[in-house]
């Protein structure tokens, strides 16, 4: 059984939004300083392949998230995962990865 992971289309367009959103914070600094006359303006873009490794590593990612989570709510007798759960395992979880 193949494992649930996120549409490559959904990741390449929240990749794109993040891009575009800090190339026009970034030109905009950089014509206050005008600093940016020489940079060329070229879109930021992934190939197929790292789109997929970055797929699989958001789904590995958010898999240990709720699995420590769980862990933590477990021990402490409560059947559902709270966000506080979420953020006493957030620092470890990112020092990991």
């Amino acid at each position: 059984m193949e494992e649930a992971t996120f549409e490559c289309d959904l990741i390449r367009a929240i990749l794109k939004r993040v891009w575009t959103t800090r190339s026009t914070a970034s030109d905009a600094l950089d014509s206050e300083v005008g600093v940016g006359t020489s940079r060329k303006n070229r879109p930021t873009s992934a190939n197929g392949n790292a789109l997929k490794l970055t797929c699989e590593l958001l789904r590995v990612f958010i898999t240990e998230a709720v699995q420590r989570a769980a862990a933590i709510a477990e021990t402490e007798g409560v059947s559902q995962i709270e966000a506080a759960h979420l953020e006493s395992i957030l620092p470890q979880l990112l020092l990991d990865f």
